[in-house]
C-alpha cells in the first residue's frame, strides 16, 4: 500500500445524537477535520482491508457505550468496523474538557502565563489521549501521531452532551 493510499479522504461524525455545540467546540471540530484530511496516515490492517488498499473514509460513532470506527473505501462503501470500549478514555476526556473550558475562559481575561500553562496542560492530555487511541487500535489500524491526535479531538467532540 502506498503512502497516498494509506490515508483518509473523508471523515464524518455520526450525528444521530447530535447536540448543539459551542462556537469554540465547533471550531475545534472543523480544524481537526480539515487538518486530518490535509495530512494523515491511516490504514486498517485486517484481512478484508488488505484487498482494498485505500484511500479510506471514516465515520466515528458512539453506540452501546462504545466508540465505533466505520471504515469504508473512498466511495464510503463499508469495509470493516471496529468497536472500542470507552472506559479507558473516560477520565482523559473528562479532564480534557475541564482544561479546555478553563482555557477558553482564560483567553478572555487571564494573563499570558496562565493561558500558556492551561494550553500546556491541554496539549499534555491531548497527547495522552492520542497515545491511548494508538495503543487501543494497535494491530487493527496503523496511524501516525498526528492522525491519532486529531482523531482524539473528534472523539471528544462526540462526547459533548450539552
Amino acid at each position: 500500500m502506498t503512502e497516498r493510499q494509506a490515508r483518509l479522504v473523508s471523515i464524518e461524525l455520526d450525528e444521530s445524537a447530535a447536540v448543539r455545540r459551542s462556537a469554540e467546540i465547533e471550531h475545534e471540530w472543523a480544524v481537526a477535520v480539515y487538518d486530518l484530511l490535509e495530512e494523515n496516515s491511516f490504514a486498517p490492517v485486517d484481512r478484508r482491508s488488505k484487498d482494498r488498499p485505500g484511500p479510506f473514509s471514516l465515520v466515528l460513532a458512539l453506540e452501546e457505550a462504545r466508540l465505533v470506527f466505520y471504515i469504508g473505501d473512498e466511495n464510503k462503501q463499508l469495509i470493516t468496523s471496529l468497536w472500542l470500549s470507552l472506559r479507558p478514555f473516560r477520565r482523559l476526556i473528562k479532564d480534557y474538557f475541564q482544561v479546555c473550558e478553563s482555557y477558553f475562559e482564560a483567553i478572555k481575561t487571564a494573563t499570558a502565563a496562565k493561558i500558556e500553562a492551561l494550553d500546556m496542560g491541554r496539549r499534555g492530555l491531548h497527547n495522552e489521549g492520542s497515545e491511548l487511541l494508538r495503543e487501543r487500535l494497535s494491530g487493527k489500524v496503523e496511524m501516525d501521531k498526528g492522525t491519532a491526535r486529531r482523531l482524539f479531538t473528534l472523539i471528544c467532540v462526540l462526547h459533548i452532551k450539552v
